[in-house]
């Protein structure tokens, strides 16, 4: 059923479908914490101090994200860097 078949079509599947990833948490982190501090500001009467609040609590939480995920993808690089180190030693063996 997969149009693109073999290993580096699906290597580059798996580098779009996480940029896009990185990409909709930072946007819904943000709009998530947005909404909640309107939320509480409307139900509090603290305009616009718990939108600033978790405006900021929101960003930092999409940005963490963001670089938990860049992690991510440098250590499953150097997996596969050093795979590939291991596969070309053994072709020359």
């Amino acid at each position: 059923m997969f149009f693109f078949k073999g290993d580096r079509h699906r290597e580059l599947i798996d580098q779009l479908s996480t940029a896009g990833t990185i990409g909709l948490n930072l946007v819904s982190s943000t709009f998530i914490g947005l909404a909640m501090g309107w939320f509480l500001d409307k139900w509090l009467g603290t305009k616009p101090w718990m939108l600033l609040i978790m405006l900021l609590f929101g960003i930092v939480a999409g940005f963490r994200s963001v670089i938990r995920e860049v992690q991510h993808i440098q250590r499953s690089d150097k997996k596969h860097d050093a795979g590939a180190e291991r596969s070309e030693d053994e072709d020359d063996s």
